[in-house]
């Protein structure tokens, strides 16, 4: 008798969340070193925020495998998960295994510093904190690299397709070990939102967030200034 199977892990809110923070830091980092597309950048840093704000109260509150509680662990489970990948033979985890747990952690608290340092500079703060807000997000974007490397890694070693199942939300599995419901609704209404706010950044003259400060931001040579923060979402001066 076949004991393992398809089982329902990720929850649609989760997954949701995975690939809507990776397009919108995706989308923001391209858009880092162009005035003209000022307003885009910062509308996919705040969305981030939001979603990093929903991650945290759903990784208290969420289904099983997205509880923090089920796949944060301490650092002898993380060497040991390490070893055991160098050794040829990865441990198999139905959720987030300990070192996919980490990189988690770190997005989750890079995203917060890379936007607030970004809200300040660009709200007249002072030139380090550019510098700040540039190193937090070349290093975010070293984890991702690392961690998507690591996916990888993961599936060729473990005869299963991960990202895959960040789409689909069903892993290998014991029937007993998955969760009942993938909570679409509420996904939908994640989508809702981030579609909604996307909206209003696109119909407002001064993006949410550019504020009137004078400070140093400077990308590419160029300096965002009062003139520069009347932009249209991603289009030119009116």
């Amino acid at each position: 008798m076949r004991q393992n199977s398809k089982i329902l892990v990720w929850d649609a809110p989760t997954r949701v969340f995975h690939w809507m923070l990776a397009f919108c830091f995706a989308g923001a980092y391209v858009t880092s070193e162009s005035d003209r597309w000022l307003g885009v950048h910062l509308t996919l840093g705040y969305t981030m925020v939001g979603l990093v704000a929903f991650r945290l109260v759903w990784g208290l509150v969420g289904t099983r495998y997205a509880r923090f509680s089920s796949f944060i662990r301490g650092p002898a489970a993380v060497t040991r998960y390490a070893a055991s990948m160098i050794g040829g033979l990865s441990e198999k985890h139905v959720g987030h295994n300990p070192l996919g747990a980490v990189s988690i952690v770190l997005m989750l608290a890079l995203t917060l510093a890379v936007v607030y340092t970004g809200w300040v500079t660009i709200n007249g703060g002072a030139h380090l904190l550019k510098e700040l807000h540039e190193g937090a997000a070349g290093l975010m974007l070293a984890i991702v690299v690392v961690h998507v490397a690591a996916v990888l890694l993961s599936s060729l070693m473990q005869g299963e397709n991960l990202p895959r199942s960040m789409l689909s939300g069903m892993k290998e599995g014991r029937n007993s070990d998955g969760i009942r419901w993938s909570w679409w609704p509420l996904a939908v209404v994640i989508v809702a939102c981030v579609l909604g706010f996307w909206f209003l950044q696109a119909q407002s003259p001064t993006p949410i967030g550019a504020g009137g400060g004078e400070g140093d931001w400077q990308q590419g040579g160029g300096k965002h200034n009062s003139k520069h923060n009347r932009q249209r979402f991603g289009g030119d001066d009116d």
